[in-house]
C-alpha cells in the first residue's frame, strides 16, 4: 500500500473559462479516467470524513482511501487487478489487503456494508507551471447527468496552490471549492438527479491512453 499526500487547491469554474483555460495553459493531450465512489447506504465513510474510490486509468486499476489531515489529505493506494476492481464494482465484493485492514482493524468500518455507489468520468488535461514544480489539471467531470469543470493546482504548500491559481485565474471571480469529486457525485446521487444508464457499473475498457496516473 502507498501512501502519500495530497495539497491541492481545486476551483469549480464555467465552460467558457474551461476553455479559456485549455488554450492559454500548455497542457497534455486529453485522457480519460473513471471513478467509481463507494460508500454504505447510510454514508459512513462520508460521517467520518473519508473518501473511497476505484479509479481506472492508464490500463490499471487503483484503489484509493482519503483522509483528511491538518494540511491536505492522506491518500493510500493499492493496485487491484481487473478481477478484483470489476468485483467490487459490480458485486460490491471488497478487495483483500491493505486497504481492507487498514479500515476495518484500525477504523472500525464494517466493510461488509460498503458498496459502489455512482460513477464519474473525467476527461483531464495536465501540465506543469512554475519551473514544472507546480502540477494543474484541467478537467470535464460528467456524473449522474450533470457536467461540470474544475481547475486543480497540486503544489507543495496550500499557500502555494492558492497563489497559483490565483495566477492563473486572474481576472476570474472563483471562490475555492471544499468540495471533492466524490462528494459532488453523491450529493447529486442523494437529490436524485440520475438518469437512465449513469449508474451502469462496467469497469471501463481495459485499454486506455498510456499517461501518467
Amino acid at each position: 500500500m502507498a501512501n502519500a499526500v495530497e495539497i491541492e487547491a481545486k476551483i469549480l469554474i464555467d465552460e467558457k473559462e474551461y476553455d479559456k483555460l485549455g488554450k492559454k495553459l500548455k497542457l497534455n493531450e486529453p485522457f480519460l479516467q473513471y471513478n467509481w465512489y463507494i460508500d454504505s447506504d447510510d454514508r459512513v465513510l462520508e460521517r467520518t470524513h473519508l473518501g473511497l474510490r476505484i479509479r481506472h486509468v492508464n490500463g490499471e486499476y487503483w484503489l484509493t482511501l482519503k483522509a483528511p489531515m491538518a494540511v491536505g489529505l492522506l491518500e493510500k493506494e493499492q493496485l487491484l487487478s481487473p478481477t478484483e476492481a470489476e468485483d467490487m464494482i459490480s458485486d460490491n465484493k471488497f478487495p483483500e489487503g491493505d486497504i481492507r485492514d487498514f479500515m476495518s482493524d484500525l477504523l472500525d468500518i464494517d466493510i461488509a456494508s460498503l458498496k459502489t455507489l455512482a460513477k464519474l468520468e473525467t476527461l483531464r488535461r495536465r501540465g506543469f507551471v512554475e519551473s514544472n514544480s507546480v502540477r494543474v489539471a484541467l478537467d470535464r467531470n460528467t456524473y449522474l447527468g450533470r457536467i461540470d469543470y474544475e481547475l486543480e493546482i497540486d503544489a507543495d504548500s496550500m499557500e502555494r496552490a492558492e497563489r497559483v491559481a490565483k495566477d492563473i485565474l486572474k481576472g476570474y471571480k472563483f471562490t475555492f471549492n471544499k468540495l471533492s469529486k466524490q462528494t459532488r457525485c453523491l450529493k447529486a446521487l442523494n437529490e436524485g438527479h440520475v438518469t437512465p444508464s449513469v449508474l451502469e457499473k462496467k469497469p471501463a475498457p481495459k485499454k486506455a491512453p498510456k499517461i501518467s496516473k
